[in-house]
């Protein structure tokens, strides 16, 4: 297979796959019971895994810490959303924070 091929084709299976946990959820719902304490449990699970994921993509850039402007930017923009503050601000505040930092000089 050449290289246009594989991405084809790994794109169609993918889309596939997705769309089949996407039916599923629904259709399996009636079918299947979860534990109440499973679901506190798998609701605990995505928030960490979520939290996980920012403070990889904050904190670090490959084997390196990213300085202080990024996490400051991110910093931000959490206290933001924390406040329900509207989404468009919690971007530009978090990207002004982390330009301005890096603008005077803190990497």
């Amino acid at each position: 297979m050449t290289s246009s091929t594989s991405l084809i084709a790994a794109t169609f299976v993918l889309g596939a796959g997705t769309f089949g946990f996407r039916f599923a959820g629904p259709a399996l719902r009636s079918r299947v019971r979860i534990s109440p304490s499973s679901e506190k449990l798998m609701a605990t699970a995505a928030v960490v895994l979520l939290t996980a994921l920012v403070a990889t993509a904050a904190l670090v850039d490959g084997h390196d810490f990213v300085g202080i402007a990024r996490p400051a930017g991110v910093a931000v923009g959490g206290v933001l959303a924390w406040r329900k503050a509207p989404f468009v601000l919690v971007v530009i505040a978090a990207a002004a924070t982390a330009a301005g930092l890096r603008l005077v000089g803190i990497p």
